[in-house]
């Protein structure tokens, strides 16, 4: 059994609707407003835009902004670009670190829809 299955079915699903309706070519922005509104069509609860506080050796130095988080424990990080490259895969396991949240995707609405899925378990986080 997959990490949050019914969820994740119904976010892939929204993923899949939204770029069949819009298509390629828009800025991330409508692309996340649009999943946000289809994310809550589907009843699911979702924030954009959700404050993330990154910390170094017990120091705030900065802080991230998700694209969206669903339901408080999925971090969606969205982007429109003509492929998928290793640093948005990287962008997005570092909002997994610096969260409790274990689940993530990466969903690129490019000339050809596609996703990530990525896990960082709270077992590998170090004990402050």
């Amino acid at each position: 059994m997959l990490l949050y299955e019914k969820t994740t079915e119904q976010i892939i699903a929204s993923f899949y609707e939204v770029y069949n309706t819009l298509g390629y070519g828009y800025l991330e922005k409508v692309y996340e407003r649009s999943m946000v509104h289809e994310l809550r069509l589907r009843g699911i609860e979702c924030t954009n835009q959700q404050q993330i506080k990154v910390f170094y050796k017990g120091e705030d130095v900065g802080d991230y902004y998700t694209d969206i988080c669903v339901e408080g424990n999925i971090i969606l990080e969205l982007k429109s670009a003509s492929a998928l490259k290793k640093e948005h895969e990287y962008q997005l396991m570092n909002y997994l670190k610096a969260t409790n949240i274990e689940l993530g995707f990466l969903f690129n609405f490019g000339i050809k829809p596609t996703f990530k899925r990525k896990i960082f378990s709270n077992d590998f986080r170090k004990n402050p």
